[in-house]
This record gives structure tokens, sequence and C-alpha cells, in this order.
């Protein structure tokens, strides 16, 4: 029995039958690298022989009674691994759009919360007789680090790798706890919070204070919250999701990244910032000021505790100036944004929301969270942020699922009441996947904007030629051609 972190619950509590709190991905494989063939009993054997690799896999919640804490996790003892590994076929012509329309209906359904969290759907009928997988897990159990631990041991570095020297030890689910077991466990650890909050009440006003003198001195700030125009992405959202996605080269963004002397995240911003800054003007929003963004963070380090909770994210705000004209004042304009935003998160330490959601308390935090959604709540009050944008670095090499290669990985977070888009990026061997996640109703349009990041990229990367120091060039891809054969992906140097 393991508690959950108040971080990880928290993603319970905020959860409504509109706002799923889950992350999903969609990856794209070529299964004619699979040594005997591609078969769906092959994955499905691939991944049972992994289980003890993956905890999370076998663990579902065991609510505390009257909600006196946070739930516990525990193996299941009925784990079935049939429920959660499923098979789909894609309709024709197997293009990007019919599998981005697939994640988005799944990723519009709940996970049910009396089995493990997760499922994993395999694609198949893809156009190149292509196969993909559409996976997603609830937020309580992963974040961008932990969900690419679980990938380390889901995927190969090998079309056929080498065979582990013992088997996987007999798996035996363990005793689910009494009510009686729950609940003294669950006011043991209330009465510790009062200290808690002895020590976090001053820490948190001593952070503000920071942060309003570094205001006041004029360094570089991030985005304030409270402060973002209202777009059409901005209202209250609906339980139906609408999926996009698009691809363009990781040599094009280090290039933007070098020759204008910022970071790689700042070029990912001011690209989303130019696809963006399009999308708006089509759909006729007008914005006269930055958006605000959303960034999650990892706040993980090497000596962090494995079992002291999955998620070990912060967020900061930033600044996205769509309303400026020139791609390279909006990229300078992002640089001075995040530097000021990494500051100030300094300040606040990287623990703070961690600590703050350790006393969160159940019933009042789900109650208010679906009073927020059922009376729309969100289009009442001043836009909090816009959207969400998050950069993860992943793997510079190829890697294989049940022999098949990893061609493309894109991506998916959660999206927001008052915060319908979120975009996620991902680099995987010599290229950059953005998935864009929406409501459905908000943004109809989503692959306009997915269309606009290689138009962002392009405007950029033109710039960037214009420099003292040109870099090399190559010409982004609107989305992966799953009509075509892509060739096998190199390590990038």
């Amino acid at each position: 029995m393991q508690r959950l972190s108040g971080l990880d619950a928290s993603f319970l509590y905020f959860e409504t039958p509109a706002n799923h709190m889950q992350v999903s991905a969609i990856m794209i494989f070529d299964p004619s690298t699979v040594p005997e063939g591609y078969s769906f009993d092959h994955v499905k054997a691939t991944v049972a022989s992994r289980l003890h690799l993956v905890p999370p896999f076998r663990r579902r919640l065991i609510p505390v009674p009257f909600n006196l804490h946070h739930p516990v996790w525990i193996e299941d003892p009925d784990f079935d691994l049939d429920f959660h590994l499923r098979r789909i076929a894609s309709p024709a012509p197997g293009g990007p759009r019919e599998l981005a329309d697939i994640a988005g209906d799944i990723a519009g359904r709940q996970l049910d919360r009396n089995k493990p969290l997760w499922e994993i759907w395999v694609v198949e009928g893809l156009q190149n007789g292509y196969i993909a997988t559409v996976s997603k897990m609830h937020h309580c159990t992963i974040d961008g680090v932990s969900g690419a631990n679980i990938l380390v041991h889901l995927l190969d570095l090998a079309p056929d790798p080498a065979e582990t020297a013992s088997p996987p030890p007999e798996w035996k689910p363990e005793h689910k706890p009494s009510d009686l077991e729950l609940v003294g466990h669950a006011l043991n650890s209330r009465l510790r919070q009062p200290a808690q909050l002895a020590k976090i009440l001053p820490d948190t006003a001593g952070a503000l204070a920071k942060i309003v003198l570094r205001r006041r001195e004029g360094g570089p700030k991030g985005g304030t919250p409270l402060t973002a125009p209202r777009t059409s992405l901005n209202a209250a959202i609906t339980a139906h999701r609408r999926v996009a996605f698009t691809t363009v080269p990781l040599e094009e963004v280090k290039a933007i990244k070098k020759a204008f002397g910022t970071t790689v995240n700042d070029a990912v911003l001011a690209i989303c910032a130019g696809a963006l800054r399009r999308y708006l003007d089509q759909v006729g929003d007008e914005v006269d000021k930055p958006l605000i963004v959303t960034a999650p963070i990892s706040v993980r380090t090497d000596g962090d505790d494995t079992d002291a909770g999955a998620n070990k994210v912060s967020a900061m705000f930033t600044s996205l100036p769509t309303h400026i004209d020139d791609p390279v004042e909006r990229l300078y304009a992002i640089h001075e944004s995040t530097k000021g935003a990494k500051e100030e998160h300094n300040a606040v330490g990287a623990t703070m929301l961690q600590d703050w959601a350790e006393l969160a308390a159940p019933n009042v935090f789900s109650q208010a969270a679906r009073l927020y959604s059922r009376l729309k709540l969100a289009e009442r009050h001043p836009v909090i942020h816009n959207l969400v944008i998050s950069n993860v670095p992943g793997p510079p090499f190829p890697l294989y699922f049940a022999g098949a290669q990893l061609t493309a990985l894109y991506p998916l977070g959660p999206i927001f009441d008052g915060a319908g888009l979120n975009i996620t990026v991902l680099s995987y061997t010599d290229s950059m996947g953005f998935g864009f996640i929406a409501c459905r109703e908000l943004m109809p349009r989503l692959w306009d904007l997915a269309t606009a990041v290689g138009s962002a990229s392009a405007e950029l990367a033109k710039r960037a030629t214009q420099e003292a120091r040109p870099p090399r060039r190559r010409a982004p891809s609107a989305s992966p051609n799953l009509s075509q054969p892509r060739s096998r992906s190199r390590p990038h140097q």
C-alpha cells in the first residue's frame, strides 16, 4: 500500500466529466522491421513480459473512507491485461487525420477508476502498412520524466533485443487494506499537517515578497496570471477532444536557437507563437497583448525517492507575444519573458506547488472543481492563462516496440476549463513532434494551427540564415506522410 502524494492526488480532485486529467501519446511504427512479422499477439506478449518493470500498470486506487486523506495505491488482485491493451482498425485511407480522429475519441473518454489507470490502443490499417499506438494514463500516475521511464521499459534499442538473463518473478497481488486500516493510516498522516502548514505559510509569503521586489526593480519578468486576453480558446470546455500533430526538423529548431542566442525552448515557444498568430487571425480573434502560457517544468532530482510520488513537477508562467508582427522580435521578447519566469520560479522554490498540494482537502477540492465546471465559472472571471505549452527532450536514437521501429512520437497533455488548448512538444531522433489537443467545440479548425507550425518554423529559419553565422536549413514537414516509406532514423550528432 502506498499513499498518493498531494500533487498526484490533486489531479484526481480536479477531474470532472469535462476536465480529463490524463496524458496521452500517439506513436507511429513501421512493422516491416519486426523479425518474424507483425502480430497483435506478439505486441501483447511483449507488454505482458514487462509488466514487472512498470509497477503503475498493475496499481489501482483505493479511496479512503469519507475521503479523510489522499487515496492509496494497491496492486490490483483482479488485473486483466486484455482490458487495458486494445486493438482497433483505422478507417480508410488511414492517414494522419484519421489517426488523429481516433486519438481524439480515445482521449475524450475518462479512465475507469476501478481499474489501473491506463490504456494502450493498437491502431492497425494505416497507410503504408504502418501501425500506431494511442496510449493514455492518468496524470496522477506519471509526469513527463516518469512517463519517459515507462517508455524505457516498453521500448527497445533494436528490433530483436537480447533476452533477459532471468524470467520475470512470479507476481502476487498485495493485501487489500480494510476500511479500519485506511482510516487509521489517514488520521495518523493528518496529525502532521499543522506543522507542515506552519512552515509553508512563511515560506510562501517570503517567496511572493521576492517576486514583488524583483518586478519593482525592473528586471525581466514572466507572465502574470489573470492578465491574459480572452480568446476563442478561453471558455468552459466539454468532454469532447480534437487532436492534430505535426513535425519540424530538430536541426532547424537548433539553428534558430544558435543564430539568435536563445534556447531551444525559446525557439519552440516562438514557433508556437507564430502558428497561434496565424490561427487567431484566421478565426477572427483580435489580440493586442501577449498571451499567457503555463509551462510545466520538472523539479525531479537524481536523489528523489521514486516512491515519494509520480509527479515531480512545478509550473511557470511566461508571455507569448502573438501581437508582435516581426518573428525575431517575438523570439527575443519570449527569451526575456522565459528568463524572468525562471528567475521568479526559482524565487518561489521548486517544491512550493507540491507542499501546498499535500494540504489539499479531497472533498472540498473535488466539489469545488465540479461546481466550477458545472457553472462555467471560467467564463465569468479574468482569464488565468490562455493555454499550456510543454517542451520535453526525447531520445536522440531509434527505438522499437515489439520489433517495430518507432517513426514518430506525439505527446498530448490535459486541457482545462478556461484554457482549451494544450501543445506538447517532444524531440525524437532528428525531429520534433508537436502534439495538439483541444476542446472539440472551441477549436474546430485545430489542423489549421498544426499546419501553421511548419510555416512559423520556416519563417524563423529564413531569418536565421541572414545572421552572421548562417545555420544549415532543412525544410519542415507539415505532418508525417503515412503513405510513403520513411528512411531509417539515425541518431543526430
